[in-house]
């Protein structure tokens, strides 16, 4: 089996997923996330595009269901035992299937937890979910019990969690040697994703955002590829990846020349960044980190042009993007603990002017407070 973590720290992670289904009342957990499936078992696919399941009892019992070309990649990716396969055939109803299953391990009447909100469970496979297992037993949403258990990541996550930071760097150093007047953006997101690769890292959760000119003040990827003008403005967002662990960075270049508003933004949200890694302590709800950067952008009048939200914890996560939960906005009251990672991004976008300046990077939440994966620093860099 191709396992990146060790059976044993495999086995804990379900062991303490079955606590916490115990602590919830739940006889077992219907897993449909594959970040979950992951996590607990080390099972690697994209095959979650169409329907599956991870059975983990309150005993600790488990089953897959999926589909055939999933099979072996169970076996040679996962601690996963027993594997059912469901034929691709017309008519075929792969609920009624994992119905079956359950009522032969005799949990008739039994009360399970779903995990409802999850890119492998789409409403109309959730509502032939529902159907199929109405009247046999009791479902709840447990949607976040195992997203709950990854938010602290172990030794070993943090490991991966760093290497990620580092090929983070490694593109970043791509992007700056590359950009310049007249420069494509498709050469530089090339070599990008290209140190990434080298250095033994993976496809990440969505796809880098690279955007100039006009197109610097989006937060999306979008098609299509530009020459740089003598004066322009270069936004990149990525994330290196390493065995599906991210970290991300935000980073906005100007070209040519910086723009004058380039200079005055650049120190709002490098203070603003600064702050939010000073409120991102252990036993503080992350709220805080918000209100932190909301404080420094509104008291430098840039109110108006900021986002709502200023980040987001990152884990192991898979397409169709990088974010994991919990969000960095106002009131969030999640605490703050060690291992916990967080990446803090500080937009600002000024649409009259035309003009964007953003800035983030990854950090691991330490006894100490935050601690940056990143060694590029937070100094405005103008590609000439």
């Amino acid at each position: 089996m191709a396992l990146h973590f060790s059976e044993q720290e495999l086995a804990g992670r379900r062991e303490r997923a079955c606590k916490a289904m115990q602590a919830d009342g739940l006889d077992g957990l219907l897993i449909t996330r594959q970040e979950s499936m992951f996590y607990l078992t080390g099972y690697d696919t994209f095959g979650y595009v169409y329907f599956q399941c991870l059975y983990l009892g309150v005993d600790g019992d488990m089953f897959l269901l999926t589909r055939a070309p999933d099979l072996r990649q169970a076996q040679n990716t996962s601690t996963i035992e027993e594997i059912h396969v469901w034929k691709d055939v017309q008519g075929m109803e792969p609920h009624r299937e994992l119905r079956d299953l359950l009522h032969r391990r005799g949990l008739t009447g039994k009360h399970l937890g779903v995990e409802y909100e999850s890119y492998g469970l789409t409403a109309a496979s959730g509502k032939k979910l529902d159907a199929a297992l109405d009247g046999f037993v009791t479902l709840s949403d447990a949607s976040f019990l195992v997203s709950r258990l990854r938010l602290v990541k172990s030794a070993a996550e943090l490991d991966y969690v760093r290497k990620a930071g580092e090929l983070a760097d490694h593109a970043l150093a791509e992007a700056k040697r590359l950009a310049r007047p007249g420069a494509d953006e498709g050469e530089i997101l090339a070599a990008m994703q290209a140190a990434i690769f080298a250095g033994g890292g993976d496809y990440p959760g969505n796809e880098f955002i690279i955007g100039s000119g006009e197109d610097a003040l989006l937060c999306r990827y979008k098609s299509g590829r530009r020459i740089l003008d003598a004066e322009d403005q270069l936004n990149l967002e990525f994330a290196g990846a390493y065995r599906h662990y991210h970290s991300a960075l935000f980073k906005t270049i100007p070209v040519g020349r910086a723009h004058p508003l380039h200079v005055e933004y650049h120190k709002a949200v490098k203070d603003a960044l600064l702050a939010c890694e000073e409120a991102l302590r252990p036993g503080r709800p992350i709220g805080d980190v918000f209100d932190a950067h909301a404080k420094v952008l509104d008291g430098a009048g840039l109110a108006e042009h900021r986002m709502n939200a200023c980040g987001y914890s990152l884990g192991t996560t898979f397409a169709p993007n990088w974010m994991d939960w919990p969000m960095l906005y106002h009131g969030n009251p999640v605490e703050a603990q060690p291992g916990m990672v967080f990446f803090i991004h500080i937009i600002v976008f000024n649409s009259e002017a035309g003009i964007a300046q953003c800035l983030g990077r990854t950090s691991i939440v330490t006894e100490n407070g935050a601690e940056s994966l990143s060694t590029a620093g937070l100094d405005l860099f103008v590609a000439e």
